[in-house]
């Protein structure tokens, strides 16, 4: 064994590891690497950055004592949710207390930064589950089941016959390759069983909150702007790909600063 560790080591270094992108395998990096979120072994932001889970990661800001309840009030979530129409499959489904529930995992979301960060960070959260779901009316995707969201080159998680990676949740979750890691992180078998981010109101808001914190928090939290996180959540609408969404989601946003008196701040266009 130690033979085959010893050659596999050696074409590492043939191929490459300058680059310092060899897949970790179950976290089992070098002392000196960070094991990334995905599960792959490197040391620049992408691996020791957001989601980091073992090596030299960056050490986060430290968090403020915003509580995150008192932002979002009933008030606040239920302005959203009655706008839904009583058919719709997310006006039983999704609640406030699965939303805190949920939040209970995710210490750090709307607590970065000073107060203003963090009422910020919670608008522009809440602009895109709007715009995402409808104004909480949808838990799936509109003609999801007919779209092909699996990445066949993704090995690390590969796509399972007769299961569809379509957008479910507040975030709208995609791809094979979030369905697995999200669910190795929050819990479930993203792979095996994505249908349960559109049955448990809980699981459903985790994964949008494991999206986030592992792709958009960062960016709303360096000071990048509302414009950064549509970039980060949906890259095509950006740069003439769709300007009347993006209006859209900066609208929502600018609305949901005003209801909780904080200016929106600059940038907010992609």
């Amino acid at each position: 064994m130690a033979t085959m560790l010893n050659l596999v080591s050696v074409i590492g270094i043939l191929i490459g590891i300058s680059l310092q992108s060899v897949v970790g395998q179950n976290c089992g990096c070098a002392p000196d690497l960070c094991c990334s979120r995905f599960g792959y072994c490197g040391i620049t932001s992408d691996y020791c950055g957001a989601g980091c889970q073992q090596g030299p990661c960056s050490t986060p800001p430290p968090t403020n004592d915003v509580s995150v309840s008192d932002i979002v009030t009933p008030e606040f979530f239920n302005g959203i949710i009655s706008q839904a129409d009583s058919s719709c499959a997310g006006k039983n489904f999704y609640s406030r207390s699965a939303f805190l529930d949920a939040l209970n995992s995710y210490p750090r979301f709307g607590k970065v930064g000073n107060q203003e960060d963090s009422k910020r960070e919670i608008a522009a959260f809440f602009a895109h589950a709007t715009h995402e779901t409808g104004r909480f009316c949808y838990t799936e995707e509109i003609d999801g089941p007919t779209k092909d969201y699996c990445d066949e080159g993704n090995t690390q998680y590969p796509c399972v016959a007769g299961k569809g990676y379509y957008g479910r949740g507040p975030i709208q979750l995609s791809w094979n390759y979030n369905y697995g890691p999200a669910g190795n992180s929050i819990g479930f078998d993203g792979l095996n069983n994505p249908e349960i981010v559109a049955s448990d109101p809980i699981i459903s808001f985790k994964t949008a909150l494991w999206f986030w914190m592992n792709n958009v928090h960062s960016i709303i939290t360096s000071g990048q702007g509302f414009g950064g996180t549509i970039r980060a959540i949906n890259g095509m609408e950006c740069n003439g790909g769709n300007p009347a969404t993006v209006q859209a989601r900066i609208n929502y946003y600018k609305t949901y600063c005003d209801q909780i008196s904080v200016s929106p701040g600059d940038n907010l266009t992609c």
